[in-house]
């Protein structure tokens, strides 16, 4: 099918609101079908309630499923979406998708409202979706498909192409066709380019792919992105412990999780529970991040009464009081950027390939030869500045020690979370940031109290 393309969306919606509101159904559907899924489903997102109903009025649930599967909106919402169809409707609609789609949409709603859905939907649909339903979110299970194109390993091309031209109708994609053993072990891999440069009479088993790229069903969403990253695959066939073929894991799906993952990471080095999609309403964006500042204010009073114990230093030297914001800060920024290092390495895997310990090691030089650096520039600074030549070696060294130390803790925070089995990315930019805070004070006052004779006249 064409699709069309216009840059002037908003004309679009024009012609079409103006067909919904004359109740012209054959325009309207002239003009939809015309645009791409992606488009529609768009479209329909901006729609009232009583619009919406009447799209279900003029388009049978095959229709709906094209763009339905492509919505970009709330978990919330597609109980709602759902529950203002006819129920055969909306369960049609949900048979028509792609089951791992059908699976996501499904497990966003309540489980008496989903049950209801899959009793009256036909039965073949049903028990596919089923199937899917079962597995733990985030595995590769939870976001496979069955949909996919399977031969035997004891036929030729030509019955080979055969079932894929009978089977092309429902698979997901054609690009990839997966060979199974008389026990329905994966065995193979054809590309659709093998099937078509190779003979009709010539055996699968004479030029399949045998050297599989494959994932277990329970591993992780991020373990199959990374896989399919390193292979350039654009399918990734879904076993079990004995190798049966269980589904496979599309370019799509992929991207979605890469997306997903990385908006969750960012969320938590932000310190915030959930960013994947803006909040209308400031409670709700509020209830979000209070959890973390509620932790950061109580840090940060940690920090003030730190800061008081030193009061005696400080009121004898009151000048010190102008370094904290500076020796706190450069120590927070270092961490926090030792941090995404190491979070990121976790994440892409490249840390499986370099040891951990040299990661380590690499960021204590790191912070060695940064803090050396800074630490002689702003001891110049503060002895140009204050004319105080103690002084200025005294914030030098502190700021030494403080960016060492954050850089090193930057690495081994996330590498400790990750041995307990604890997300890497809770090891927050803020909380990392009030950590350095709390260890360069520490070490700031702590130097200014031992050497307290050279800073009083």
């Amino acid at each position: 099918m064409e699709y069309k393309l216009d840059d002037n969306e908003n004309l679009d919606d024009e012609i079409l609101l103006e067909c919904m509101a004359e109740n012209k159904l054959q325009a309207f559907r002239k003009e939809f079908m015309k645009l791409h899924p992606y488009d529609q489903a768009q479209f329909f997102s901006k729609l009232e309630l009583e619009n919406r109903i009447k799209i279900y009025h003029y388009l049978s649930p095959t229709e709906l499923a094209t763009f339905f599967e492509v919505l970009d909106i709330d978990d919330a919402e597609y109980e709602e979406i759902l529950a203002a169809m006819e129920p055969k409707y909306a369960a049609d609609t949900l048979a028509n998708m792609y089951t791992d789609n059908a699976v996501d949409v499904l497990n966003t709603l309540g489980k008496d409202q989903a049950a209801s859905y899959l009793t009256i939907m036909e039965k073949e649909s049903a028990h596919e979706i089923k199937g899917l339903l079962h597995y733990e979110e985030s595995t590769a299970g939870s976001i496979m498909t069955t949909d996919f194109v399977a031969i035997s390993q004891n036929q030729t091309v030509r019955s080979a192409m055969y079932i894929l031209k009978y089977e092309a109708q429902k698979a997901e994609t054609i690009y990839y066709v997966y060979v199974l053993d008389d026990e329905s072990r994966l065995v193979g891999v054809l590309s659709l380019r093998d099937l078509i440069i190779n003979s009709d009479d010539t055996m699968i088993s004479e030029i399949m792919y045998n050297r599989i790229i494959s994932i277990s069903v329970g591993a992780d969403q991020e373990d199959a992105a990374r896989q399919m990253r390193d292979y350039d695959l654009l399918a990734l066939p879904v076993v079990d412990f004995q190798n049966h073929l269980l589904g496979i894991i599309t370019f799509d799906d992929i991207i979605d999780v890469i997306d997903e993952e990385a908006s969750d990471d960012y969320s938590k080095l932000a310190g915030v529970s959930d960013m994947d999609t803006m909040d209308k309403s400031p409670f709700t964006a509020a209830k979000k991040r209070l959890p973390w500042l509620i932790i950061l204010l109580f840090l940060g009073m940690f920090t003030a009464s730190l800061i008081g114990r030193f009061e005696d230093t400080l009121s004898k030297v009151s000048i010190l009081a102008v370094f904290i914001p500076l020796i706190a800060g450069m120590a927070g920024n270092s961490g926090t950027q030792s941090l995404a290092v190491a979070v990121r390495g976790l994440a892409t895997g490249e840390l499986q390939e370099m040891s951990k310990m040299k990661l380590i090691m690499r960021e204590a030089g790191t912070g060695l030869i940064t803090g050396s650096i800074c630490g002689v520039l702003v001891s110049v600074v503060v002895y140009v500045w204050k004319g105080e030549l103690f002084l200025g070696f005294l914030v030098g060294i502190s700021i030494l020690a403080s960016l060492f130390v954050a850089t090193l803790a930057g690495s081994l925070v996330p590498l400790l979370m990750e041995k307990l089995k604890i997300d890497p990315a809770v090891a927050s930019g803020p909380f990392i940031t009030t950590m350095n805070d709390i260890t360069s004070i520490l070490i700031y006052f702590g130097l200014a109290t031992m050497f307290m004779s050279y800073l009083v006249h």
